[in-house]
């Protein structure tokens, strides 16, 4: 009887070391930027100067949370204000106000 258990040992152990890939998985990290209506988020070190320019001079108490640009150069800026209401403005890269 001991030698059927340690027989079935020796199997099930044998058996468990086969079962192991032999080729070891490499993983691809793939970075996929978000985009919305057409709008990429991009880094704030990324906007025009003139768009940053025309957000503090119509709205000086509004700071930027988000910004998005499009294929045409247009910005889509989330904004939010110091008294705590948020909005969105859409610019071209001239800093000009755009209805969208």
């Amino acid at each position: 009887m001991k030698k059927l258990i340690l027989a079935s040992a020796f199997a099930f152990v044998g058996l468990t070391a086969m079962a192991q890939p032999s080729e070891t998985a490499v993983e691809e990290t793939v970075i996929i930027s978000a985009t919305q209506d057409g709008f990429s988020e991009i880094e704030m070190s990324e906007l025009p100067e003139a768009v940053a320019t025309a957000v503090t001079t119509n709205y000086p108490s509004a700071t930027i949370d988000k910004a998005h640009v499009n294929d045409q150069k247009q910005y889509k800026l989330e904004v939010s204000l110091e008294d705590g209401t948020s909005g969105t403005l859409y610019a071209d890269e001239n800093g000009n106000w755009i209805e969208m």
